[in-house]
């Protein structure tokens, strides 16, 4: 099984569609880790901006998606979105591994985001919120943030995602088809 991972996707029609066609829709599963449709107060307002044809292309989407809610996603909007929106996050069982999903907003620092996985049994703890990639194997438990396909907070702007394949996670600049991290699965 592959599970492709994003986040942070706030309105961009485009910007899903790439990262769709490239990657998403080689896959079983997609995790989106949450602030979807809007563009929240503190981001710039994207070319592409369009929650409503984003929320229409995760709904035609062939690969089923699953959303844990971000601190940018009104219940007004996910109303147009036909696939799970939960909160505070999603747990997944996939690949023989258990697998939680939260947008991290409420969970900041690593202490707290070991402690929750922890708690829940989680091997893979996914998060998004700061837009920057992430890739780690701490005291057991895989951390991984996706980073954002539309808007990058890394120093070079890539547009990145994630996918988990049986043999390793990789974080992926979709854009020049690189992969910028790479993490074995054992």
């Amino acid at each position: 099984m592959k599970i492709g991972i994003i986040s942070d996707t706030h309105g961009s029609e485009m910007r899903w569609e790439k990262a769709y066609e490239k990657y998403l829709s080689h896959t079983d599963l997609i995790l989106h880790a949450g602030d979807v449709l809007y563009h929240g107060p503190r981001n710039r307002i994207l070319p592409d901006y369009n929650p409503a044809g984003l929320a229409e292309r995760i709904n035609r989407a062939a690969v089923p998606v699953v959303i844990a809610r971000g601190n940018c996603d009104a219940e007004v909007d996910t109303t147009l979105l036909n696939v799970p929106v939960q909160e505070p996050y999603a747990y997944v069982w996939a690949n023989g591994r258990s697998i939680l999903l939260t947008h991290g907003h409420t969970v900041a620092s690593d202490q707290a985001k070991e402690e929750m996985a922890r708690h829940c049994r989680a091997g893979i703890f996914i998060s998004g919120h700061i837009h920057t990639p992430v890739l780690e194997k701490r005291n057991g438990i895989i951390f991984i943030n996706p980073g954002s396909p539309s808007l990058s907070k890394r120093e070079d702007h890539r547009s990145t995602i994630a996918v988990l394949s049986e043999q390793e996670i990789v974080i992926v600049d979709f854009d020049a088809d690189e992969i910028l991290s790479r993490l074995p699965l054992e």
